[in-house]
């Protein structure tokens, strides 16, 4: 071996090295946090036994209930409309190839998506203020406002990524469909929207992610009575973790598991199945 240079088995295993550190930066404070939900004393340093009576307590919160119920009525509402509002932008910006005003579409797309929070938080607020003044409304920040909110920068997330799968979808399909005697609507609705589906579900998946994890855009434009959970969360962990947010975070990641392997599992079926159909209409044509 050349003086001077490594062999390729010492860089794969630097590499493997690399990974396992920050797997394990990643993954063992999420062990910690899942086993001190079920240790029975209060302090992290020490596992005094197992438990379950974090989690009869935080059921009898009501608070963390009521915060919860709150995000999940918000994250459902403003990621489907997000979606449908995403991905009418994104079929606009793939099927009309020159519009007017599309460069300022395109921009203003994809500018939220690397705007910070705090600038999109205080320009919410800013426009809430305006509308307050100029039309009564709101007279104070709530369900509505948040709402709002989460809707404006959640559509420019589902905007890009449904717009990347119209870009690679075989629009000659729709075409031949319209040939034989089907109208534009029923073309899309039966030909490219169970193609794009993946794409629509990613899109719904990562807005109710993004809508359940904001904490610094609600912040600016909720009021009294509507308390998201992050907020609930910063709030409780600001004079220390407690075994009951623990208990949460071991919740919310078990639900995040299993949305993350049934939304997988459906993908992979759905692409399965695509490709069978593909299969046959290539042996029958």
């Amino acid at each position: 071996m050349a003086k001077g240079k490594a062999s390729p088995f010492l860089r794969v295993n630097y590499l493997m090295i690399f990974l396992f550190i920050s797997l394990a930066l990643l993954y063992i404070p999420i062990i910690l946090m899942v086993v001190n939900s079920f240790n029975q004393s209060t302090l992290s340093t020490s596992f005094t036994g197992f438990t379950l009576g974090w989690y009869g307590n935080l059921f009898e919160d009501r608070t963390v209930l009521e915060a919860a119920l709150l995000s999940l009525q918000l994250g459902t509402v403003s990621t489907t409309l997000a979606m449908l509002m995403g991905g009418l932008v994104a079929i606009a910006l793939v099927r009309i190839p020159k519009f007017l005003g599309r460069l300022l579409l395109t921009t203003m797309i994809t500018a939220p998506l690397v705007m910070p929070d705090v600038i999109t938080g205080l320009t919410q607020t800013l426009l809430f203020n305006s509308t307050k003044v100029l039309f009564g409304w709101p007279d104070h920040g709530g369900f509505g406002t948040i709402l709002i909110a989460h809707v404006t920068f959640i559509m420019a997330y589902s905007a890009v990524t449904i717009q990347s799968r119209l870009l690679t979808a075989d629009s000659s399909l729709e075409e031949a469909a319209m040939d034989l005697g089907s109208g534009p609507v029923r073309a899309f609705v039966e030909i490219t929207l169970p193609i794009i589906s993946p794409a629509l579900l990613s899109a719904w998946l990562l807005g109710l992610t993004l809508s359940l994890d904001d904490l610094v855009i609600a912040s600016f434009v909720t009021g009294p009575g509507a308390t998201t959970l992050p907020m609930i969360i910063y709030s409780k962990i600001r004079v220390g973790i407690s075994p009951e947010m623990n208990a949460l975070a071991s919740i919310i990641l078990g639900v995040v598991a299993a949305g993350v392997v049934i939304s997988s599992l459906i993908m992979a079926r759905s692409e399965k199945t695509r490709i069978s159909e593909e299969a046959k209409a290539l042996k029958t044509g």
